[in-house]
């Protein structure tokens, strides 16, 4: 694995995987729209070094961006050879052992777990080579990036934030997005449902300052391990020496009792007093392509920053699929099945969480099926099980009948689906992202059950509307829809309502929009064995409808303008148009809200 993220640049330098751009760029707006067009290029793009920025640091994008960047960063060649370390591993330990010379074997392995667990070191680490303390400490020398219009400011977007629970001393590490509020405070966005936030209830329980530290690149399987979604307990730092089969360095914060990668790039300590009311943050432009509007959050006070003398600042941008995101939710995808079939659902035989449903938006799952009802019992099981909780909508498969990663079996398995038997719904959790809800974070949650389906066999199709058997209709936001009538002028078994605006979207696109803009008790509608989906932008404040309905995420008229004058002088080859053009008619306005 690498010693550092420098380690890390040179590999995807030296294989073609990066661009290092010398020009002048600004961290506000503009490396944001020059990497969200990179990004969406053919397989994600390269990664790219900008090492001339406004702020005294190089700044690193897209770092993940691509199948084969995600493997080199996870120290594999694809990332399918994790799940079946993860499975050896589990097996070795588990399975039954009848023999002294068995027992014995598993020596070794055990040896090879006790070389992934973190270590603590004395004295300091590359990560304190530059030490700013108290008023030296500014917010304002990192290049923090602004990255769309009508966000609130600029945001750490690749933080490793560190928590400890004030009782048990367990360490989390979390990606909680960070907005900048002045030199010396910044808001931790940490969701209800996440360990940061069941730490910081802790705290202020006892009514004491929280130590917080903030990690900034190093080891890239550090980041990763930051986004994993982990059980509560389970140290980040554990997967990461599994992931570099090697321990981490830990070495003491200078400011408080925390201990950090001795190898990252910057470190951020601090504090949240808890006595504190919560503060405003947001607006943000998020992965689900939406805004993601303002709420409040905790205020964290900054007493030290320290970083590498060769510091290199990663950043990531999030907002209409695809970006980098995708890449780290597809390694979890395939890190993850393995444990989930071990431990818990090993009916499941693969679990593919589509680029278009934003991670929690849409879940496809093969089932081996051996009994009736099977697949309602992992639809229920699995909207209970960690962050799948999150999930609104589902499609389950039977294994016998071949792959759910099949496009023609899915579809004609979609077309022959019996809606009467095989809808599922429920109501939950559901992510706090999720902005079509009139309760923030409950909703409803769908699946279809195809586990028992035979597929439709078909024909020739015009399109691939047809092939999927759905219809879209056009229908002002705010119209009230007459599903009978739709229902009696087609004979395709899905009806997909969206604004005219959204006329222009391919089915990808179509997918993403709708799935974040349905409330599934709401909005999907059975009626005759036909399913009427309505994924409009809804009216905000109407009877049922949320308070606030954000837009979609963009980049301005400006911004574009600049960056396609100045596209020459970045060095990136072929001109690329902005992404935003084809998406700016689904806003309602320029701001974060319609």
């Amino acid at each position: 694995m690498y010693k550092n993220l420098q380690s890390y640049i040179a590999e995807l330098e030296a294989a073609g995987e990066l661009v290092r751009i010398s020009a002048d760029v600004s961290s506000e707006l503009e490396i944001a729209e020059i990497t969200d067009r990179e990004s969406k290029s053919e397989g994600g793009g390269r990664a790219l070094l900008f090492t001339r920025t406004d702020k005294p640091f190089p700044v690193i994008t897209n770092l993940f961006g691509s199948r084969s960047r995600m493997a080199r960063a996870l120290g594999c060649n694809d990332l399918r050879e994790l799940p079946a370390r993860i499975e050896s591993l589990v097996a070795a330990v588990t399975s039954p052992k009848d023999s002294l010379g068995d027992k014995m074997a598993v020596l070794p392995l055990l040896g090879d777990v006790a070389k992934w667990f973190p270590v603590r070191r004395k004295g300091r680490g590359e990560c304190q080579q530059v030490v700013h303390l108290g008023d030296e400490a500014r917010l304002s020398m990192l290049p923090a990036l602004k990255c769309w219009p009508a966000d609130g400011g600029r945001f750490i977007t690749l933080p490793l934030v560190h928590t400890v629970h004030p009782e048990r001393g367990v360490r989390n590490v979390g990606m909680y997005r960070m907005q900048i509020f002045d030199d010396h405070t910044a808001g931790l966005h940490w969701h209800r449902h996440k360990t940061g936030a069941h730490h910081y209830a802790g705290w202020k329980a006892r009514g004491e300052r929280m130590p917080i530290a903030v990690a900034l690149g190093g080891d890239p399987a550090y980041t990763y391990s930051a986004t994993a979604p982990l059980p509560d307990g389970i140290d980040e730092y554990l997967l990461a020496g599994f992931l570099r089969g090697r321990a981490v360095r830990m070495v003491k914060c200078l400011t408080n009792d925390l201990y950090v990668p001795a190898d990252c790039d910057f470190i951020i300590e601090g504090y949240v007093d808890t006595t504190e009311p919560l503060t405003v943050e947001g607006p943000f432009g998020d992965h689900t392509g939406f805004y993601s509007l303002t709420d409040l959050y905790p205020r964290l006070h900054i007493t030290a920053i320290t970083h590498r003398k060769d510091a290199v600042w990663p950043a990531t941008i999030v907002g209409i699929p695809p970006q980098e995101d995708a890449y780290i939710s597809e390694a979890t995808e395939r890190i993850f099945l393995a444990p989930i079939r071990l431990l818990m659902q090993p009916e499941i035989r693969d679990m593919w969480l589509p680029i278009a449903g934003v991670s929690h938006n849409l879940a496809l799952l093969e089932v081996d099926c051996s009994y009736a009802g099977q697949g309602a019992k992992v639809a229920s099981s699995m909207w209970g099980a960690g962050q799948m909780m999150f999930n609104k909508l589902m499609i389950l498969t039977s294994s016998e009948v071949g792959s759910v990663r099949d496009m023609e079996l899915l579809s004609a398995l979609v077309r022959g689906a019996d809606l009467s038997r095989a809808v599922i719904r429920s109501r939950g959790v559901l992510d706090v992202l999720d902005h079509a809800t009139p309760e923030i974070g409950v909703g409803g949650k769908f699946a279809l059950d195809l586990t028992t389906t035979t597929p439709d066999a078909g024909g020739e199709f015009e399109n691939e509307y047809e092939r999927w058997s759905v219809e879209v209709c056009y229908h002002e936001i705010g119209k009230k829809l007459d599903v009978e009538q739709l229902v009696a002028t087609t004979d395709r078994k899905y009806i997909v309502v969206v604004e005219p605006s959204a006329s222009g979207l391919s089915s990808e696109e179509l997918l993403w929009f709708v799935a974040g803009n349905v409330e599934a008790d709401r909005d999907i509608i059975l009626q005759n064995n036909h399913l009427v989906i309505d994924g409009r932008s809804k009216q905000a404040c109407a009877e049922g409808m949320p308070s606030r309905w954000p837009n979609p995420v963009t980049s301005s008229r400006a911004t574009i303008d600049l960056v396609d004058s100045r596209w020459g002088e970045y060095g990136l080859g072929e001109f690329i148009a902005s992404p935003s053009l084809h998406y700016l008619s689904l806003c309602g306005g320029e701001g974060a809200e319609r």
